[in-house]
């Protein structure tokens, strides 16, 4: 296992971006893994590789895998409303895909192992959306078990760490890092809705916008709110 190589899980989010930037800058050689799963906003998918090539990252990869064909999400599902109310502490909202991280974190384990990599980069973050289940520390923390016990790489004392540098971050936090790390924000995609241009209603829109607002960024603002 190469204690230089990362594999970053690449949404095209501000949060992805932002943690492949620290491995970069913590001298990681870095690979891009996204996913096309049956989002309707798989414009997300064309900032990911906007971001990749702007990071420079030494190869970037996008994995099929339809997890729309069963939907249980507004995110997979366009019969369920996008929420654009606000965050409603202690709840999830539908926006929540399920087992979409616990399948996308297999997958980059599998390609961490196959290219001799000793971490994979995840962009998680337990502040927003009242805590997805699957982005919480107590499930990352199992997840690194069974990462340990389900691979060669692991029963053989290679560790694979899962890094989710920014998982305990709230939003302005993570906009001020990316802004020290040169992190094109402009070029990340947070709307969750299915157009060319981002809406600035969504509720991750709206996460987005009030941080970067906060950060004397209004100019990075999607573009009904700038």
């Amino acid at each position: 296992m190469s204690n230089r190589i990362s594999i970053a899980l690449l949404s095209g989010g501000l949060d992805s971006a932002t943690a492949a930037a620290k491995a970069q800058e913590a001298g990681q050689t870095v690979i891009g893994l996204s996913f096309d799963y049956g989002q309707r906003h798989r414009r997300e998918l064309k900032a990911a590789t906007e971001l990749a090539t702007f990071l420079g990252l030494t190869e970037h990869l996008i994995i099929h895998v339809n997890l729309g064909s069963w939907g249980g999400s507004s995110l997979t599902d366009l019969k369920q409303p996008i929420p654009s109310t606000g965050v409603i502490e202690g709840s999830i909202p539908n926006t929540y895909v399920p087992g979409r991280n616990t399948v996308f974190i297999a997958i980059g384990l599998s390609l961490a192992e196959a290219r001799g990599a000793n971490q994979l980069i995840l962009g998680i973050n337990a502040m927003d959306y009242s805590g997805y289940p699957d982005c919480r520390p107590d499930y990352l923390a199992a997840y690194q078990t069974l990462a340990d016990l389900s691979s060669k790489a692991g029963r053989e004392g290679e560790r694979i760490n899962l890094w989710a540098p920014l998982i305990n971050w709230n939003k302005l936090q993570i906009v001020q890092e990316a802004l020290r790390l040169g992190v094109p924000i402009e070029k990340t995609w947070s709307c969750y809705r299915g157009a060319e241009q981002a809406c600035g209603i969504c509720d991750s829109c709206r996460i987005r916008d009030k941080a970067l607002k906060k950060a004397g960024r209004i100019d990075l603002c999607t573009r009904q709110q700038s």
